[in-house]
């Protein structure tokens, strides 16, 4: 049975205290203050020399492995620093620096998977590879739905990508070391080891919808570690570091969250053939859920208190193919007029749901073409409804 943190219990979370790990961090001091960097050549030499070291012989198979995935693959560990417009008195937009994330380097052609919340809203994307050059990236394609995206750059003359292997997160077992590579408040190319801490958790992307089969980690990641990979000890990327439970909002406390490699494979391939992910619609307009209201359920003298009411579908949608029915009359109560009448949904391909998001959610398990089950209540009598999802319309 996959431990799930419940949807209730995380909108709390996301609201208090579970902290998408870019939360808009800034630079803590002026650039005039800051310790001088290493100059560019001096910078390549050192990354050169990483590169050959050799770990001395006293040091332990754990220390040597760690050392070497870091050399390996720290390379393909890009910042990204996002700027956004912001509009002053006088109502002009002025350019302003609104975040800073990570990266993962994924092939030759400069294609880099991070999270959606890294650049969301973002003007202009500006990538600071390991050499130390800057270099602006164009945003291929983003899901906020599993809060990745893809952006690339075109790979300045004379430097050489580290693309990081995508690997399996099927099979992936508690217990697991695993590797975090990223830029905590802009400490670049950060390293921090821990274990796998639980598999099959859900956490709330950025726009409500649930995201499944998530990895939690004691490996310490911190605001600026979005988007950037976690590693095992082959140096395969295992899952995409996304989030934290931070109740004090301090950064982190050992329990963090990466969204699997499989789900981070199958979308940054759509979103680099296609530029958006395939899902599919099932067409419910608005849905009224009875357990917020349960004085609708009494007054219709129902004999359910969960599901949610059909109010309305789209014109032609599946729902509306499949004979869904919407509200037919209105409930007035002292201070509303509610729409009632509807089929109630209690349950898709057998799954309970309870709220909007959750509707979604189960949908969003299958593909564009699928053969559902709607389990409805109509007319207080139980029935199922097939349904035949197709790919939601873009605009």
């Amino acid at each position: 049975m996959k431990n799930t943190i419940k949807v209730a219990f995380l909108t709390s979370i996301i609201t208090a205290a579970m902290v998408y790990v870019l939360l808009e961090w800034k630079p803590l001091r002026p650039e005039s203050s800051r310790p001088p960097e290493v100059s560019l050549a001096s910078s390549r030499s050192a990354s050169a020399a990483g590169a050959t070291a050799t770990a001395p012989a006293d040091l332990s198979d754990e220390e040597k492995n760690n050392i070497d995935v870091y050399q390996r693959y720290s390379g393909g560990v890009v910042n990204i620093t996002t700027t956004a417009l912001t509009y002053d008195f006088f109502f002009r937009a002025v350019p302003t620096e609104s975040g800073t994330g990570s990266g993962a380097v994924i092939d030759d052609q400069g294609h880099i998977v991070t999270n959606y919340h890294v650049i969301r809203d973002a003007e202009r994307m500006e990538v600071t590879l390991p050499d130390k050059r800057k270099v602006e990236a164009k945003l291929v394609g983003a899901d906020p739905n599993k809060d990745l995206a893809v952006i690339q750059i075109n790979v300045p003359r004379g430097a050489r990508l580290t693309p990081i292997p995508i690997g399996a997160s099927n099979g992936l077992l508690v217990g697991q070391k695993v590797l975090a590579i990223g830029n905590p408040f802009g400490l670049e190319r950060t390293l921090t080891t821990g274990i796998i801490s639980s598999l099959g958790r859900s956490i709330q992307a950025p726009n409500g919808l649930i995201i499944d089969d998530i990895i939690q980690t004691d490996a310490p990641i911190n605001p600026g570690n979005s988007g950037g990979p976690l590693l095992n000890s082959a140096g395969q990327i295992i899952g995409i570091n996304t989030a934290i439970l931070s109740p004090s909002n301090s950064g982190s406390i050992g329990i963090g969250f990466a969204i699997p490699a499989d789900t981070v494979r199958q979308i940054t391939a759509e979103l680099i053939t296609s530029g958006y992910v395939r899902y599919p619609w099932i067409g419910l307009g608005r849905v009224l859920p009875l357990a917020d209201y349960p004085a609708v359920a009494n007054a219709l003298q129902l004999n359910v208190q969960g599901g949610l009411m059909v109010v309305d579908t789209y014109e032609n949608s599946p729902a509306a193919k499949a004979g869904i029915r919407e509200s037919t009359q209105q409930l007035r109560t002292r201070y509303l007029r509610l729409p009632v009448g509807g089929d109630v949904i209690l349950k898709i391909q057998g799954k309970p749901v309870n709220t909007p998001q959750e509707i979604q959610t189960e949908i969003y398990r299958y593909k564009p073409g699928d053969r559902i089950t709607v389990t409805v209540v109509r007319n207080n009598k139980e029935m199922d409804i097939p349904v035949t999802l197709e790919e939601f319309p873009r605009k």
